[in-house]
């Protein structure tokens, strides 16, 4: 189905942070597969790790334990200070599982209708009938009517008009620290913390989305660490997998018992060789120094995105990256950049930029230098 804008570009291999398509031409990614592979194609530790489990254990039901899935939890709530996980395959399973916890949690403790959450002005939650609603951008409530209820939104960064929505029929608030798809926005520290401290003062619970800055993006294992507090929920995916389709739902010890048999649940989630690429993705991210050059690369690279002509303005946490143009259209800017050998993705009006975390500075050059060349082309254009 004709669900996607692609590019006409064939893609049949890959290396490291290149790309190769049917006709060998070579790319370099600074997209990652949308966030998804951390340590760019192919890796050959990752390779190795998911090629041994497809080998001894493919999958099994979740009636079962594994000890991949059982280690790879146990990694996260060590690394984070949260108590239980439930594991899926994609973001939006994930915060569609955040969501039902809230709703149980407060269902249990107040009784019917404490149910409702609110969520950021352009806020991206996922594209099922309940986080599409859970988004916070009109255009994507459309078509497909009725949506789930018992979602509101407010503006980020105004913390009069986030306690104005809430009512006796609250249960929670959803953020993402840095919203991705909305433009790359980054919310400000003092307004999270002070959303943080009004919902704990009103049992109301922060449920952090971090499908697409979780898993080192920002420089920090999750985002919310260099926020300085710890979620009641929070979801991760993308590129926590390495490459194949993980969701991840952890909550707090309040709500470890919230959830029980037959509340939720999932086919494939914890599949052995996908827990088993995760768990060599976490120990990689895990090693010495490594999230410090995350953040180090990131620097490096927009200071020099910040030299190149036609860019207003960079928006930046580790390697998550929006860059603000000048003028000209950034789709149209972005597929030039393909026809360049540099894979690029938009949010918004920005460009986008989320590179494998193993980038090297080199690798970095290589990169601006052909968005360089692509923003000074035809300038006409560009106006």
């Amino acid at each position: 189905m004709h669900t996607y804008g692609r590019y006409d570009v064939a893609l049949k291999s890959g290396e490291g942070v290149y790309a190769y398509d049917e006709n060998g031409k070579k790319y370099i990614d600074t997209a990652s597969g949308i966030g998804v592979n951390s340590l760019g194609f192919c890796d050959k530790g990752w390779v190795e790790a998911v090629s041994k489990q497809a080998g001894t254990l493919q999958h099994m039901s979740n009636y079962f334990f594994s000890e991949q899935a059982s280690t790879l939890a146990q990694k996260l709530c060590e690394r984070t200070g949260l108590a239980k996980v439930c594991f899926g395959n994609s973001g939006a399973e994930a915060n569609e599982c955040a969501i039902k916890i809230a709703r149980k949690y407060s269902f249990d403790t107040y009784g019917g209708g404490r149910n409702e959450i609110i969520t950021l002005v352009n806020s991206f939650h996922g594209r099922t009938v309940t986080t599409l609603s859970a988004t916070g951008q009109e255009v994507f409530h459309n078509y497909f009517f009725p949506f789930t209820e018992g979602f509101s939104y407010v503006e980020a960064g105004d913390i009069e008009a986030l306690k104005r929505a809430v009512t006796s029929k609250t249960c929670a608030v959803m953020l993402e620290l840095v919203q991705g798809e909305g433009g790359v926005n980054i919310l400000d520290r003092e307004y999270v913390l002070q959303t943080v401290d009004f919902c704990r003062a009103n049992d109301i619970l922060v449920i952090v989305d971090e499908v697409q800055t979780g898993a080192g993006r920002t420089g920090k294992l999750f985002a919310f660490e260099n926020y300085g507090f710890v979620p009641d929920l929070v979801t991760a995916a993308k590129g926590l997998g390495g490459g194949l389709p993980i969701g991840v739902c952890m909550c707090s010890d309040k709500l470890k018992d919230v959830m029980s048999p037959s509340t939720h649940g999932t086919t494939f989630g914890a599949n052995p060789v996908v827990c088993a690429g995760a768990n060599y993705v976490l120990d990689r991210l895990c090693e010495p120094g490594f999230l410090d050059e995350v953040e180090s690369k990131g620097k490096y690279l927009e200071e020099k995105l910040r030299g190149l002509d036609r860019v207003k303005n960079v928006r930046r946490m580790g390697l998550m990256i929006g860059i603000e143009l000048e003028s000209g259209d950034a789709h149209e800017i972005a597929q030039r950049c393909v026809e360049n050998g540099l894979l690029i993705i938009t949010a918004k009006s920005l460009l986008r930029m989320l590179p494998p975390l193993v980038i090297s500075r080199s690798e970095i050059d290589e990169a601006v230098e052909i968005l360089g060349k692509v923003l000074l082309q035809q300038p006409a254009a560009l106006t």
